[in-house]
């Protein structure tokens, strides 16, 4: 499997691509970030970051997205940034098609280094260690990025089961329709 993770951000969204699977190795194919600049006008930073994507999405051919599920912070500058650039990768996902994967912060953490409070240096040291890279990924967006795709990677067997239950438990939800629509 081919996971796209994104670290989204409106200054710094982390991208990378790892590919693998439950048990086995895992291989980073590529990591990076997609920069704009602070001064520019949001609508436009979100097109620099859709463009960005985009291009990742192109040239990494991923299974499945895995972005980053927004949390509430103090700070709500932040959080608005933080939300509009997770919402420009779901789209892009979305558009073509492919699986989409929100995992929390603390669900990230807890997958890459066994605690859902570890800090970016412990997160960047295990994606580092599990990867097997030289060194850690720099800013830690990139190493973020590489964290959602491993743990999507790893969790992606068991939330796949628990779809598959829920559907077989309540086929009324399985499907989704427009208002007014009928089921066929």
């Amino acid at each position: 499997m081919r996971v796209m993770g994104v670290d989204p951000g409106l200054t710094r969204c982390g991208v990378g691509v790892v590919d693998g699977s439950t048990g086995r190795p895992l291989h980073m194919a590529a990591v990076g970030v997609l920069r704009t600049p602070a001064d520019e006008e949001t609508a436009r930073r979100l097109v620099m970051i859709e463009r960005g994507i985009e291009e990742w999405l192109d040239a990494h051919s991923p299974d499945v997205v895995a972005v980053e599920r927004v949390f509430s912070q103090h700070n709500i500058r932040t959080v608005m940034g933080t939300a509009q650039a997770s919402a420009v990768a779901m789209l892009c996902a979305a558009r073509r098609g492919l699986p989409l994967a929100l995992h929390t912060p603390s669900e990230v953490k807890a997958a890459v280094t066994g605690s859902g409070r570890a800090d970016k240096a412990q997160v960047g040291a295990m994606v580092t260690r599990l990867l097997r890279l030289r060194e850690a990924p720099r800013p830690a967006d990139a190493a973020d990025a590489l964290a959602l795709a491993i743990c999507h990677i790893w969790r992606a067997p068991a939330h796949d089961r628990l779809r598959r239950a829920r559907a077989v438990a309540h086929p009324e939800h399985g499907t989704i329709r427009s208002k007014g629509s009928t089921p066929s």
